[in-house]
């Protein structure tokens, strides 16, 4: 089944009365690009979420924060009395010598944000706690499955509906045949009264010679045969378990193949309208396979 590379999933969990939440977000990507925004008590256990993340969801631009409330921010949080006066001791007679009209407040919160003065105590879980946070893990990646399925299913739906429409395209195409070999047949022999035989009767065993040997350059049944080719195969493998977004990505460049050969063959204002509209379908799709696992 075909799986979206966009998703949205969340959970939430208890650590030392302190409530946490999982949110995890992923957009389509060519490659595994993971970026984690969590606490510094979760990073003893960063590439292990890696790992986690990495094998479940496989590909794309994957974002994960763990969030918690203010006061349990403020429980690890820290600040260092004496580094704070000794930077008002300097900082506040600097601003008196320069004439900067700045009141104790401002000068504090300048200080907040010079280096030492803000630290945060570490934090060590026990096993159990990990085991809590990474069972919240798990059902965040889940949620985040099954939102993936759910888009994966109306992307199947939309692309597979474009397959058909290609392949109901190609099959007004044998309509022209006919009427295309009639036309070339007849600009041929018109171009060779006008530039080779205007006095002269045409030798039919050679212009019949000459016929088939162009007619065999613009013959189209092995493009034809090998788009239907293509397509059967293309919905063998949007069936499939396992991801198959890139695989689907090169069959789809083989439609292109077959496609751009039909146009550069046609020689006829019909089939031409048809192949741009094939042509039409194909980008759409092809626009689809890049949000496809």
């Amino acid at each position: 089944m075909i799986n979206s590379m966009t998703g949205f999933g969340k959970s939430e969990f208890m650590l030392n009365n302190v409530n946490y939440s999982i949110e995890i977000k992923s957009l389509n990507g060519k490659n595994t690009d993971i970026n984690l925004r969590i606490s510094s008590i979760f990073r003893d256990k960063e590439i292990e979420i890696k790992k986690l993340i990495s094998k479940a969801l496989e590909r794309g631009k994957i974002d994960i924060s763990v969030r918690t409330n203010d006061n349990a921010i403020n429980n690890n949080v820290q600040i260092s009395d004496s580094i704070v006066k000794e930077y008002y001791r300097q900082l506040e007679p600097i601003a008196r010598d320069l004439n900067i009209d700045s009141g104790n407040t401002d000068i504090l919160a300048t200080i907040m944000k010079l280096p030492d003065v803000l630290t945060t105590s570490k934090v060590e879980l026990t096993d159990s706690e990990w085991d809590t946070f990474f069972k919240a893990l798990n059902i965040a990646v889940v949620d985040l499955q099954n939102f993936r399925k759910q888009e994966g299913k109306a992307l199947s739906d939309d692309i597979l509906e474009r397959v058909l429409k290609i392949e109901q395209l190609q099959n007004e195409i044998p309509k022209f045949e006919a009427e295309r070999i009639e036309l070339f047949t007849k600009r041929l022999r018109e171009g060779l009264q006008k530039y080779n035989l205007a006095t002269k009767e045409i030798d039919e065993n050679r212009f019949e010679q000459e016929l088939i040997y162009y007619l065999e350059k613009l013959d189209i049944t092995e493009e034809k045969v090998r788009l239907h080719n293509h397509i059967k195969f293309f919905r063998e493998v949007v069936i499939e378990e396992r991801p198959v977004g890139k695989k689907l990505g090169f069959v789809s460049q083989e439609f292109g193949r077959e496609i751009n050969t039909i146009g550069s063959k046609a020689n006829h204002s019909g089939i031409q309208r048809i192949v741009v509209q094939m042509k039409d379908e194909l980008e759409k799709i092809k626009e689809q396979l890049l949000n496809i696992l």
